[in-house]
């Protein structure tokens, strides 16, 4: 996943307005797209070097679902210790906050990242977290900062020059909010660093302001931001804040703002390169699957399955693939399959039908653009499946693969234990649940590989298990043959 050099990019126009939910142009088509004041060019992980990713779940809690996934830098340790600080923070008030069982649907945790800046002198984290509680969903965002200049990680009031230019600020973005209507209540907007935890610059040096579900207004309104003119918030910056301000507007001069000429043409289907080696109806076969990467270990556990010449499925993360989309195309080159698990793990039953197909699209479009192949296979965080799930699935032409083997590795962190987990439950036909993520994992690997071999097991991608039967888009895979209709 680390990448020995470390230099800035800013991403494609349209990757940013993915990211930040704005429709991008037609096909075909020149078309330039209106200027969003609120809008950020997220830059593109995949061209910062020494970026990982990290991730903190609660294991099989039975109780809540978590999944925390937040970006680490070689060359800013003072940075990754304040996002990793504010990662956990989240995690313990979340956990102090539920109760463990008895509630449905499960309380949930779910934090994905993207990057306001990364260049050798600046970089801009947006931790963006979203709880369930039983009803609907809250998002609020945070936004870190490092300065290499003085070797500091900071808030974002850290922007800002001290007391004065945050209360300068809250008195523009109050005039602004005045413009929005009476669904928005002014007097919510105070000079506080609570308030104005997530601030960013656009390409034009405007600062935006984002605020949290429910902050300034009611909670139906979503994403609320204000971008405060680049000339007015000037003299109201630290100097930290001028250099990002310049920084930002020097890196967002290389991304177009009109979308290019493309041809729209889907890639071939996702297949294992030596698939229909193994012939499964003569053969015991078994499919170890591989959730929630890439991330630190991926690449050893490459390495490992290479030795042992055997196969897996990996169900990865969009916004981690997008971080490092070599590393897929290594595991398609191996031949293993790589297969879709969302773009940032929440669970797909809590969501509207539009946002399955968008979390679910967005990563297709990111495996495909790394492998050049379109994955056929979605693995639903948590397992969670209901009408919705299928019903997208079936239209974006992927079957839903679960497992009927669980080797608990997020919540034992002993090797021995996910080892004998996998091999005492294996048996010919099953999908065997494991995490990449995991470092207890990938030392568990070698010898689960060893004792299934031993047993006369070959290890073989999901579709191999179904052989020529194959496997019908929106139906839900946990063992061998069997689906649900």
């Amino acid at each position: 996943m680390r990448k020995r050099r470390f230099f800035g990019g800013i991403a494609t126009l349209a990757f940013s307005l993915a990211a930040c939910g704005v429709a991008t142009a037609s096909p075909e088509r020149d078309v330039t797209v209106p200027a969003d004041p609120t809008m950020i060019d997220f830059v593109d992980p995949s061209k910062v070097g020494g970026l990982a990713t990290r991730t903190l779940t609660e294991g099989d809690s039975g109780g809540r679902q978590v999944h925390v996934s937040y970006p680490e830098f070689d060359a800013a340790p003072k940075l990754n210790e304040a996002v990793s600080k504010e990662a956990e923070r989240r995690l313990h008030d979340f956990v102090r906050s539920t109760r463990v069982g008895g509630l449905e649907p499960r309380p949930e945790l779910n934090m994905d990242w993207a990057l306001d800046a990364a260049t050798d002198d600046l970089i801009g984290v947006r931790l963006r977290t979203g709880e369930f509680l039983g009803a609907n969903w809250g998002n609020s965002t945070t936004t870190l900062w490092y300065d290499k200049q003085s070797d500091q990680a900071f808030t974002s009031p850290g922007l800002l020059d001290g007391d004065s230019g945050l209360h300068g600020v809250a008195e523009l973005v109050k005039n602004q909010l005045v413009k929005r209507g009476p669904e928005i209540d002014q007097n919510e907007v105070t000079a506080s660093a609570n308030l104005f935890d997530s601030l960013a610059f656009n390409r034009a040096g405007d600062l935006v302001a984002e605020f949290d579900d429910c902050q300034v207004g009611p909670c139906s309104l979503g994403r609320v931001a204000v971008a405060v003119p680049a000339r007015q918030v000037e003299p109201l910056l630290s100097p930290a804040g001028r250099r990002a301000q310049d920084l930002v507007r020097e890196t967002a001069m290389v991304a177009p703002l009109v979308t290019p000429k493309v041809m729209v043409s889907r890639s071939p289907d996702a297949v294992s390169q030596n698939a229909g080696s193994v012939d499964c109806k003569v053969r015991k076969c078994v499919a170890l699957t591989f959730d929630d990467g890439p991330g630190p270990y991926t690449a050893r556990l490459l390495d490992l399955l290479q030795q042992a010449d055997a196969r897996a499925t990996f169900f990865t993360l969009g916004a981690n693939a997008s971080a490092d989309p070599a590393i897929l195309r290594r595991m398609s080159k191996e031949g293993h399959l790589v297969a879709n698990h969302s773009w940032a793990h929440r669970d797909l039953a809590k969501l509207s039908s539009s946002k399955i197909a968008d979390t679910l699209g967005r990563t297709q479009d990111t495996i495909a653009g790394a492998i050049g192949q379109t994955p056929t296979l979605v693995r639903p965080p948590y397992g969670a499946v209901n009408i919705d799930v299928r019903t997208v699935a079936r239209r974006l032409g992927v079957s839903l693969v679960n497992w009927d083997v669980d080797t608990l590795d997020l919540r034992d962190r002993d090797p021995r234990l996910v080892a004998q987990r996998a091999v005492r439950g294996a048996h010919d036909g099953a999908i065997i649940l494991l995490h990449d993520i995991e470092r207890t994992t990938v030392d568990a690997v070698p010898d689960i590989l060893n004792r299934l071999k031993g047993k006369g097991y070959a290890l073989v991608t999901v579709p191999e298990l179904y052989g020529a039967a194959g496997m019908r888009p929106g139906n839900v895979y946990t063992s061998g043959a069997v689906s649900a209709p």
